[in-house]
């Protein structure tokens, strides 16, 4: 008889979400997986003056954490990373939080360094555009870093992480009111000066944009929704992106959330995402970049599949 399907999974914990996604090892496909569930978070609403997770947010943790630990128990889970992004990863309180919820909901949370998040990024855009698509270079933007990989085979043979994500730059640089031509000139070369010093010049290959910011600046700019599915073309020129930055600056973040692609809960930091974005194509060297839907969860997934020996946490229901 044949065995039991043996699934991974991987548990995404990041600002705005939670998300859990499980894929049968043998005849799965990232594209219909077989558990998918996100539970909404707002941690950028928990952080204090300190920077530190308040109390609140640390019981939306655990509650979310909980949530996904049961679905994935239920769905006989034989590996699941669970893993946290920067916000939880920077807070100042971050390791005790982690440890408030491995204690409470059973489930010990990891956390990937930049240069790993980079590799993982590459494999997945690696995997969605095929090998046909020749050299890459992969940009992903978000909420606490940004990260760069460039190669031509199966693992990028440059991977960098740089401190310079939307909600870091809107913490940072920015409000909730209109913001100046001169504050944006300022933060426009800081960031080119930063990124500089990284890239020390343009990387050649296909130009691929991974993460929520692209897609939602691609959709600001006149790219098919999400509804129509992933696989639809979808792409972000410099020239378009250019012509939104002043009128994202010249609106509060409400007013923002009324644009197309720009949700509520990542309207706040929308205009740093685009300043990032452009001086990220600028600085490597492309007018345009393809939107790839996947990004760091599914190469972790990736990796999973394809890498048996890759350990990961194991689940038990106490």
């Amino acid at each position: 008889m044949p065995g039991r399907p043996e699934r991974v999974g991987v548990l995404d914990v990041g600002c705005f979400s939670a998300q859990l996604v499980v894929v049968d090892r043998e005849q799965g496909s990232l594209l219909h997986p077989e558990v998918s569930h996100k539970v909404r978070l707002r941690m950028d609403r928990a952080l204090d003056e300190h920077g530190r997770i308040s109390r609140a947010g640390v019981d939306q943790l655990v509650a979310a954490v909980r949530e996904a630990r049961r679905l994935a128990d239920r769905a006989e889970v034989s590996t699941l990373v669970p893993f946290a992004t920067s916000v939880i990863r920077d807070a100042a309180n971050g390791a005790e939080v982690m440890e408030q919820v491995a204690a409470r909901a059973g489930v010990g949370l990891g956390v990937l360094s930049g240069p790993e998040e980079a590799r993982l990024s590459y494999l997945a855009a690696r995997r969605w555009f095929g090998w046909a698509a020749g050299p890459l270079v992969v940009l992903d933007v978000g909420g606490g870093t940004v990260e760069v990989a460039a190669g031509v085979a199966e693992t990028p043979e440059f991977a960098r992480s740089m401190p310079l994500g939307a909600r870091t730059l809107t913490r940072e640089w920015l409000d909730d009111a209109a913001t100046s031509p001169r504050r944006l000139r300022e933060l426009r070369s800081y960031l080119v000066d930063r990124i500089g010093l990284v890239l020390p010049e343009a990387l050649d290959g296909r130009a691929v944009g991974c993460s929520k910011v692209f897609e939602q600046l691609a959709r600001l700019a006149g790219a098919r929704p999400q509804r129509e599915g992933p696989s639809v073309l979808r792409q972000l020129t410099l020239t378009d992106l250019r012509s939104w930055i002043p009128r994202l600056a010249s609106r509060s973040a409400r007013q923002r959330a009324r644009l197309p692609g720009i949700s509520a809960h990542r309207a706040r930091q929308s205009l740093a995402g685009a300043v990032v974005a452009e001086a990220l194509m600028s600085s490597a060297g492309h007018d345009v970049v393809e939107i790839c839907p996947w990004s760091t969860r599914e190469g972790l997934l990736l990796s999973l599949i394809e890498h048996r020996g890759r350990s990961g946490d194991r689940v038990r229901v106490a």
